[in-house]
């Protein structure tokens, strides 16, 4: 099992920033993928932007030059920075983490990330 836990989810106002982390513990394994994905209300939960241990990294279109993600493997830890965000930023913002060896999947909880026009 792998535990996730995130922080930096809120409310901020279109055109601001905001910075999403995730720590994973437990079984933790290379190489692996840990990444961002969100959902919208009414909305299927989609890609935002991962990135593997050896630091390739893939974004959905509608975040590229705005979102950046990063890792600090020694900490397990992936953020993601988010700025001039806009309010279909909106959603619940998920973080995941991946083993493809192992075929293994975690995801956390959530954070609420809310941009206000």
């Amino acid at each position: 099992q792998v535990q996730l836990v995130e922080s930096g989810g809120g409310l901020v106002q279109a055109g601001g920033s905001l910075t999403l982390s995730c720590a994973a513990s437990g079984n933790i394994f290379r190489p692996d993928i840990m990444g961002w994905h969100r959902q919208a209300p009414g909305k299927q939960r989609e890609l935002v932007a991962r990135m593997t241990n050896g630091g390739s990294t893939n974004y959905a279109d509608s975040v590229k030059g705005r979102f950046t993600i990063s890792r600090d493997n020694a900490k397990n830890t992936v953020y993601l920075q988010m700025n001039s965000l806009k309010p279909e930023d909106t959603a619940v913002y998920y973080c995941r983490y991946e083993t493809p060896n192992t075929g293994r999947g975690y995801w956390g909880l959530g954070t609420q990330v809310t941009v206000s026009s």
